[in-house]
């Protein structure tokens, strides 16, 4: 495994392309104590980001949920983002932006701290092997729950709320599973670790309303994407006893892309014409996107 710290290449930090290695902070610095930090996750496929200005319009209204402006404009950050994929070679790849409070006051209250942000951008051809993507993954129920919205900022991508994710994605993989379904304090069905969730029953296709996690850019895409294939997509609360009566599952990221679940806990299920057609719409559609923006980015220059 090539440690993340240690790599070829450049990472933009505060306005400069620095060499990998020398992307660094203070250990003093308040988003790594407090968890004041926001990030994006987004995907490049031809060197293009699928979404881009979409993920850094989120990334902005995530810090001002967490109380802070980030001082790059979107159209600053994704120009930014274009310039550091050319800069690394990177055709497929992933993207990383993250925003934190720096150091100058260490303590719950931080009102004064400079607000810094980087852009990291990898080789990163798949989250799922192809052979596990199709065959559909494997789920247990996570041991930690989405928290109610009155007691945490759960509509901003923020690091802090990743922690039970990262517990919950652990504890399943210790298990020999790919990842965890999360139930919200309710006992309702909530979200993946790092993606959405998607029933089909008897055709139609069902998704909980985001009303304790993240409206997933990938989710309304695919969503877009059913309708415009005639589906019909619900979106409303979701009890887990209804696995028992759910012929296909899948999720959604952009990471995950659409990859099918075949097993949750004691449910089973089999990838089906839904999940399927919806993976190969999803697959030409960011294909599609990225000749259209390589097709414009000629054109202009």
């Amino acid at each position: 495994m090539l440690p993340f710290d240690d790599r070829d290449g450049l990472i933009w930090l505060d306005g400069q392309f620095v060499p990998w290695r020398e992307a660094k902070l203070h250990v003093l610095s308040h988003g790594l104590h407090y968890a004041s930090a926001v990030f994006e996750g987004e995907r490049a496929y031809n060197g293009t980001v699928f979404k881009m200005t979409e993920h850094h319009e989120r990334l902005h209204e995530s810090a001002r949920i967490l109380g802070f402006t980030i001082p790059w404009s979107v159209e600053q950050i994704d120009r930014a983002t274009d310039e550091l994929l050319a800069a690394n070679n990177i055709v497929d790849g992933y993207v990383r932006p993250i925003a934190w409070r720096g150091s100058e006051m260490m303590g719950v209250s931080a009102q004064k701290n400079a607000i810094h942000l980087a852009i990291a951008t990898w080789e990163w051809p798949a989250y799922y092997s192809p052979e596990a993507r199709m065959q559909g993954i494997r789920m247990m129920f996570a041991p930690y729950r989405r928290p109610d919205p009155k007691t945490a900022p759960v509509h901003s991508k923020a690091a802090g709320l990743y922690m039970i994710c990262t517990l919950s994605k652990h504890a399943a993989e210790n298990q020999g599973y790919n990842d965890a379904l999360m139930l919200d304090w309710r006992g309702q069905i909530a979200e993946a670790t790092g993606a959405n969730v998607f029933l089909v029953q008897d055709g139609k296709i069902h998704t909980p309303t985001p009303d304790c996690f993240l409206n997933g850019i990938t989710r309304r895409t695919v969503m877009e994407l059913a309708r415009e294939h005639g589906y019909e997509v619900i979106e409303r609360s979701i009890l887990p006893e209804e696995l028992g009566h759910t012929q296909e599952v899948f999720i959604t990221g952009t990471a995950a892309e659409v990859t099918p679940v075949r097993e949750i806990g004691e449910y089973r299920f089999t990838p089906g014409e839904v999940t399927l057609n919806l993976v190969e719409a999803y697959d030409a559609m960011v294909k599609r996107s990225h000749k259209k923006a390589a097709a414009a980015a000629t054109s202009a220059a």
